[in-house]
């Protein structure tokens, strides 16, 4: 119960399934790229089914092999023969890429396609993917290049990514003079003596000094790689190219972003209580951000954090609870922290069959239980979305946050509800907590990754000039809440975020899918019973739908700042109260 079981996917290597697929996916790897060289326009819908059907073949074949590799990866970075499967099926899928430009070009130069959609049913099922695959022509470069770029990143891009991973995983943290890892050290950020803290955040930035110079390389080494990268394809700048990828506007990101910097000296207002209340004169230390309130340090089992989830989720939806349990009870979760396993948390959806994987780092702590909520909401939305065809399985970045910090919403606000004087204190304190999160560090975070893009087209950053960016973005980001002298410039070797070519700035869609989460409570709120059936239709529509027609199914204009503001607003009321019961 304490580790996941991944028997469902395959039963090791030796698993003979699982050879059996690598050579399948081998032959029909093989098979594509004979296929893309006898493409012809004798009949343009016979040639698009059959490349459906080969692609969604691939998609699963590969699916299940990678989700394999990669979850063996996550929980022990130092197994070299899951690094070795990793590789091989790395270059595997990299020799496909020629194949599969040449596939995009042929949609994207098919006149008739939006004939064929409406004419043709597997096609109709696929019209997002391809009318999205036609408009990301002009960004697509020579069936070679694309080539290239895809075999080199294996070794550039992807080679730093895993280097980051395994030297942040195994390392050692010296904690009070005995040997620990990181996962467990930063997890002492919420114990309840300030000195064991104190003591956990010296020991943790201390230890990012062996590292330090190793991994600004790979830093600068993927922000380069993504700078050339969208330059060649007329981008105007990695950000232009992760808002395209993300199939959301612009203006949807500014309007976000501007209701946020109005509301900063709200957020900034709790730090400061908070620093008044554990016995700081200078803004809040970053040792203390995550500190307890009060006298609530009760720690859950397992079973107790499930009964807690269930409690809470059961009366917002019976499908959403029975998942839950099933992830529970059929060993979805890998719990606790270790030397090897990755540090946080995450969820992988395995539509193919039905379930998903989620990795945590579990104490027992409230704010644990949080996360599995959050993690489990990953879940929910992997559960909206298994009926799609194979190639309709991928949501992008922003809404991908959203059913996750939905949960968060929901198992919070009915735990504040139910609370006394005192215990509602702990609670509104936790949630602020998180969302000071998504406001003040995902907005540093952006401005970190903003700043080294643009400074690392002329120059190579080292690991100083690193630490020095870090502490300028928190500084504008958490103002005067926090105490200067006790910041976190190593966040940028902490966060893994930061470390893919293919997957840029994965900060705001954080502080995205908290606040359109705030934003559909108070839709559910105004709409009661009625909203959960719509909330699904949306879920099921973020992998065929661009970012602001998901939001418009809810009735939500994502690019008037006043959504955002509503949203905002009912965390400001929070921090209200927050000053109200403490003052």
């Amino acid at each position: 119960m304490k580790e996941w079981s991944l028997d469902i996917l395959y039963k090791g290597y030796d698993d003979p399934e699982f050879t059996q697929d690598l050579d399948k996916l081998t032959n029909l790897i093989n098979e594509i790229k004979e296929y893309s060289k006898s493409l012809t326009r004798d009949d343009e819908v016979k040639t698009l089914c059959t490349m459906m059907d080969l692609l969604e073949r691939l998609q699963l074949l590969e699916y299940p092999l990678f989700v394999y590799v990669n979850l063996r990866q996550s929980t022990d970075t130092t197994d070299v023969e899951t690094s070795n499967y990793q590789t091989r099926l790395m270059a595997l899928t990299a020799s496909i890429s020629k194949a599969i430009s040449i596939f995009n070009r042929y949609i994207a130069e098919t006149e008739a396609l939006d004939a064929y959609i409406e004419e043709n049913e597997q096609l109709h099922a696929y019209a997002y993917l391809l009318k999205s695959t036609k408009r990301d022509a002009k960004y697509q470069l020579s069936d070679e290049v694309e080539d290239v770029i895809s075999k080199m990143d294996l070794n550039a891009g992807s080679a730093w990514s895993n280097l980051r991973e395994f030297v942040t995983s195994t390392m050692n943290v010296v904690y009070r003079g005995e040997d620990s890892n990181l996962s467990a050290v930063r997890n002492l950020a919420y114990d309840g003596d300030p000195q064991v803290r104190k003591d956990a955040y010296e020991a943790e930035l201390t230890s990012y000094e062996q590292v330090k110079d190793s991994i600004a390389f790979a830093l600068n080494s993927i922000k380069g790689q993504a700078n050339t990268i969208s330059e060649l394809r007329g981008y105007t700048s990695p950000l232009d190219m992760t808002l395209h990828q993300s199939r959301m506007k612009k203006e949807t990101l500014d309007a976000m972003f501007t209701a946020m910097k109005e509301y900063f000296p709200k957020f900034h207002a709790y730090l400061k209580q908070k620093a008044k209340l554990l016995g700081h004169a200078n803004g809040l230390p970053w040792y203390d951000l995550f500190a307890p309130l009060g006298e609530n340090h009760k720690r859950y089992s397992i079973d107790e954090a499930k009964q807690y989830l269930l409690d809470h989720f059961r009366p917002f939806a019976d499908d959403m609870a029975d998942m839950m349990e099933r992830a529970f009870d059929e060993s979805w979760i890998d719990f606790y922290p270790k030397k090897g396993k990755v540090g946080g948390a995450f969820c992988e959806n395995l539509p193919f069959v039905k379930q998903s994987r989620v990795l945590t780092n579990y104490d027992g702590s409230l704010g644990d239980i949080v996360t599995l909520a959050h993690e489990l909401g990953h879940a929910y939305h992997g559960l909206m979305i298994e009926d799609h065809r194979p190639l309709n399985w991928d949501y992008s970045m922003p809404v991908a946050e959203t059913a996750s910090t939905f949960n968060e919403n929901i198992i919070m606000n009915a735990a504040i509800d139910a609370a006394d004087h005192d215990e509602k204190i702990v609670l509104i304190e936790t949630q602020l907590q998180d969302l000071t999160q998504i406001m003040c560090d995902i907005y540093s975070r952006f401005l970190f990754e903003q700043e080294v893009f643009e400074r690392r087209k002329n120059e190579f950053l080292n690991a100083e000039e690193l630490k020095n960016i870090m502490l300028e973005a928190q500084k504008e980001a958490y103002g005067d809440g926090l105490d200067p002298e006790y910041l976190h410039p190593y966040m940028w070797i902490n966060k893994s975020h930061y470390y893919s070519a293919d997957l840029n700035f994965y900060n705001f869609p954080y502080a995205f899918g908290g606040l359109f989460a705030r934003g559909l409570v108070v839709k559910y709120q105004e709409m009661g019973d009625a909203f959960v059936d719509k909330y699904r239709e949306m879920l099921k529509a973020t992998t065929v739908m661009d970012v602001e027609e998901v939001a418009d199914i809810m009735d939500i204009d994502l690019t008037d700042i006043n959504f955002w503001r509503s949203a905002l607003d009912t965390a400001a009321k929070r921090i209200d109260e927050f000053l109200e019961l403490t003052k």
